[in-house]
């Protein structure tokens, strides 16, 4: 193709998937304990031995590609001749859009014959890898790269995303919930049900107690949102951080309610980066559906 799609590490699907897709990512970073590791889908640190660090006490530390970085990856297309639509991290999380687009500032001045997209995900883990796993079936269906920019922007915000956790430990570490309402959260097996706004930033949306309800509700909610609802005939992902047999729940509820899928559910890790916010316990469904409006 005379341009090139790509993303950031945290799109949280597989290095094989990416690779077998032609979706270029660069990849974000951490410390653990006090050592840098490259955010990279697993390869440096597996993803077991990661959660089960932290588990132990280990403390986590991110940080977002920076702009030096984002000149020397973007140049390497550039010089083959080759435009680029990169997809960042959603800006309601993190600023890496900001270095992205002071690299494709500099980069244009260098360029000036070469298209640079830098557009926000609005979205984030797999739900920003479904995303990126549909511009590849638009590229290529023959989608040229204004077209597919356009295409991008207008349904951003139709990719859902919901959450839930049954391990309050490092939402509680990261201030995100209180001590208090952590503790009482714990006690009553209370499960948090959030999900990603308009803004691409995360909100809590209900408090429901046991495991169990909240794999149902959170599979309600996809029936509420999603695209015809029962009819939904589009991928489904989710990921995981560390509690596979709860996404598989998930994903069982899903496949058993939903007979028309593009394809069983794919389930997927979440990343080092958000992984590090949200611990061990977090459980992630990603679709297509009505446009998210707040």
């Amino acid at each position: 193709m005379s341009y090139v799609l790509s993303c950031c590490s945290t799109a949280d699907l597989t290095k094989e998937h990416f690779e077998q897709r032609d979706i270029h990512y660069i990849c974000f970073h951490y410390q653990l304990d006090g050592k840098d590791l490259p955010d990279d889908l697993g390869q440096s640190m597996p993803f077991d031995k990661f959660y089960q660090a932290m588990v132990n006490g280990a403390e986590t530390r991110t940080s977002q590609v920076n702009t030096e970085e984002y000149l020397v990856y973007f140049e390497n297309f550039l010089k083959n001749g080759q435009d680029i639509l990169h997809v960042t991290l959603s800006s309601g999380i993190s600023g890496t859009i900001n270095s992205a687009n002071a690299a494709a500032e500099q980069l244009r001045a260098r360029y000036p014959e070469r298209k640079i997209y830098i557009i926000d995900s609005l979205g984030a883990s797999s739900g920003y890898g479904l995303l990126m796993d549909m511009l590849a079936d638009k590229r290529d269906e023959g989608m040229d790269i204004d077209e597919l920019a356009r295409w991008t922007t207008d349904h951003r915000l139709n990719v859902h995303h919901w959450f839930f956790s049954t391990d309050l430990t490092f939402y509680i570490k990261g201030g995100r919930v209180s001590k208090t309402a952590g503790f009482f959260g714990k006690l009553l097996h209370i499960c948090p049900l959030l999900n990603m706004n308009h803004l691409g930033q995360l909100i809590p949306r209900e408090k429901i107690r046991t495991k169990s309800a909240v794999i149902r509700t959170i599979v309600d909610r996809m029936e509420e949102h999603a695209e015809d609802g029962l009819a939904y005939s589009g991928k489904c992902y989710i990921s995981n951080s560390a509690c596979i047999e709860d996404a598989q729940a998930v994903a069982k509820l899903v496949e058993s309610r939903f007979p028309r899928l593009n394809g069983p559910v794919e389930i997927y890790s979440v990343g080092t980066t958000i992984g590090s916010h949200t611990g061990p316990g977090t459980v992630a469904l990603f679709f297509m559906g009505d446009e998210r409006w707040n």
